[in-house]
């Protein structure tokens, strides 16, 4: 009997794409544009987040935001009606955006000119971590009614971020959400990650988030 040839196509599929993302990483060096990867389960609060930092960034960079959904263009509306450059991308049923279709959605809005453009995923916390979508640093949104036990279920998730920020801490008194025990987790599975807590409903946390991000931005404009 012959061997049997084996193909390892996930292999093959994360190869491609990581040439693909360190090559729109380069792009975006040349223009002078950082990228976030802004990712989290659907209805993190992502969208209000997002809302909040870009009043926070007004006069400071020019932003731009691309908005990843399966179908629908409801949080590019949101974004739109606040005066945000926007575009929506859908992925035709697919969980996760990678390098090749961030650089499609890129020329789209075209992203020359801008100082910062936020990728804001498809919501879901598998998938999207698993592919690098050439973006500088990823960012990633806990909310609390979720739970403080995300970052055990879903380690690559918090793998990958170097920035998490746990929204709606309004709503602490009513969740059983321990602020120690999520830190400590999402550390066992990232020492470094910069951990925030925040609401973007009220506002609160949102001052120190920003200026986190105009720092990064601003080291990687100024590289």
């Amino acid at each position: 009997m012959d061997e049997i040839r084996i193909i390892e196509v996930k292999q093959s599929v994360f190869e491609d794409n990581d040439k693909d993302a360190e090559m729109l990483r380069a792009e975006l060096k040349e223009k002078k544009t950082v990228l976030i990867n802004l990712m989290s389960s659907p209805g993190s609060g992502k969208t209000t987040l997002l809302l909040g930092l870009a009043r926070r960034f007004k006069e400071r960079l020019r932003l731009g935001v691309m908005e990843v959904d399966i179908d629908s263009a409801v949080d590019a509306k949101t974004m739109l009606s606040a005066g945000v450059d926007t575009i929506q991308i859908h992925t035709g049923g697919m969980c996760h955006l990678d390098a090749d279709m961030t650089r499609q959605g890129l020329l789209e809005l075209g992203f020359e000119g801008y100082d910062l453009v936020v990728l804001e995923n498809v919501g879901n916390l598998v998938c999207p971590a698993e592919f690098d979508t050439g973006a500088h640093f990823n960012m990633t949104v806990l909310s609390v009614p979720e739970g403080d036990d995300k970052p055990l279920k879903y380690p690559l998730m918090y793998e990958t971020c170097s920035v998490l920020v746990i929204n709606k801490v309004d709503v602490l008194p009513y969740f059983d959400f321990d602020t120690e025990r999520v830190v400590a987790n999402a550390r066992m599975r990232n020492p470094e990650i910069k951990v925030f807590f925040v609401s973007a409903k009220t506002g609160q946390g949102l001052d120190e988030l920003a200026e986190h991000l105009l720092e990064r931005v601003n080291a990687h404009l100024t590289e």
